[in-house]
């Protein structure tokens, strides 16, 4: 379904895995499109694919993490098309480590792109997409961003980006911008570096299955959708809760040391949440339910 006619959309990390799929898909819904990748010879191959298909689109070997690469690549959009009407945000990096395993320039490094790749070219997309009357941005988040073992720096720069796409969906949709997040499962480079993702992530499981997603939020079909983070893994697709102040919610007049230990040991030890997301249910609450599991 041809449903990005005459729209201009920019796609970061577009040189493989999934970046590469919403590049490729968006083209042949009929959008102009900007594959971005540090790796441009990478970039200059998807184009040449879409080109093959008869599709228009532009390489950038820009990177994410420096702000001005970043405004170059929406530069490049609207020099090349005149205006900019979509963009996902899909460059990022992955590595796993357990806390005391950290290599804190790798962590830096995941965070300049991840987070502050999607910071740098939204706000360039954005006061472009303001000129314009609106447009639609895409953040790629994660499942992850719930809490995943060994993955701690990645699920807190994909929390970053959930965070991220609920603030400028609130600051941005009386500019007529969406601004949505999709959480993606799929078989790429990523999922292979990792025995367990692979286990989770079988490889039937195509970056392709995930792009018809991200087309339609990025289309006017998506007019009234804003501020959500969808998650897809193939198979599934569903929208991802947000967190919310939950009751009971306890007042006094003030908190001291022993109130607050009151509270947890009467009240907040049956509301415990479980967490990351294996869903494990936290120690106290495994011990509150032991005696009715064993009985």
């Amino acid at each position: 379904m041809s449903n990005l006619d005459g729209k201009a959309v920019v796609v970061t990390g577009a040189g493989r895995g999934l970046g590469r799929a919403f590049a490729v898909h968006a083209a042949r819904a009929g959008a102009a499109v900007v594959v971005n990748d540090v790796d441009v010879e990478l970039a200059y191959d998807v184009v040449g694919v879409i080109g093959e298909d008869g599709g228009c689109a532009v390489p950038s070997g820009h990177s994410v993490a420096d702000p001005a690469q970043a405004a170059a690549i929406v530069d490049l959009c609207v020099k090349e098309y005149g205006t900019i009407d979509g963009l996902v945000n899909n460059a990022g990096l992955n590595y796993e480590a357990l806390p005391w395993e950290e290599d804190l320039d790798q962590a830096r490094e995941l965070i300049e792109v991840n987070v502050l790749g999607v910071v740098h070219t939204g706000v360039a997309a954005v006061r472009a997409m303001v000129e314009r009357g609106g447009g639609a941005i895409v953040n790629v988040s994660s499942g992850a961003s719930l809490g995943q073992r060994k993955l701690g720096v990645y699920a807190a720069s994909k929390g970053a980006v959930a965070s991220l796409t609920y603030s400028w969906a609130l600051d941005l949709e009386d500019s007529g911008i969406r601004v949505n997040a999709v959480c993606p499962l799929a078989h790429t480079r990523m999922v292979r570096k990792s025995e367990r993702a692979l286990r989770d992530c079988p490889p039937d499981r195509t970056p392709d299955r995930i792009a018809p997603l991200v087309l339609y939020l990025l289309s006017d079909r998506a007019q009234g959708i804003t501020g959500q983070m969808i998650r897809c893994n193939g198979p599934q697709l569903h929208i991802v809760g947000q967190p919310h102040l939950k009751q009971p919610i306890l007042e006094r007049e003030t908190w001291d040391a022993r109130s607050v230990e009151r509270a947890f040991d009467e009240v907040f030890h049956a509301h415990l949440e479980n967490y990351g997301l294996e869903k494990r249910v936290p120690p106290r609450l495994r011990e509150w339910l032991a005696p009715s599991a064993a009985g």
